[in-house]
């Protein structure tokens, strides 16, 4: 387990696996982020989905807005990290 696996971090994916609806997702994210937090998350998942289809670095920050740095890390965790990149992607493309 890592370190950052805690009660509370358990108790924020037992929140967020209860949203039943977009509606409900954005205003519980609304409530617990700021903005650009939100944006954030939004654009390394948006980075990540133009890595899955193999877009260039500078496509993807000519698309999003991403800077290089920021583009790394995402490819970093998304060929490295705990697959959560992947399985987001895949089940999206499943919908």
């Amino acid at each position: 387990m890592n370190n950052w696996h805690n009660q509370s971090t358990d108790e924020l994916c037992e929140a967020l696996l209860s949203l039943e609806s977009k509606e409900e997702c954005y205003a519980f994210l609304e409530d617990v982020c700021t903005i650009k937090e939100f944006l954030d998350i939004a654009q390394r998942l948006s980075v990540a989905k133009m890595l899955d289809n193999g877009e260039s670095y500078s496509a993807i920050s000519a698309q999003t807005g991403a800077s290089t740095a920021t583009i790394s890390r995402v490819s970093k965790a998304y060929e490295y990290g705990a697959g959560g990149y992947k399985t987001v992607i895949s089940r999206c493309k499943e919908k």
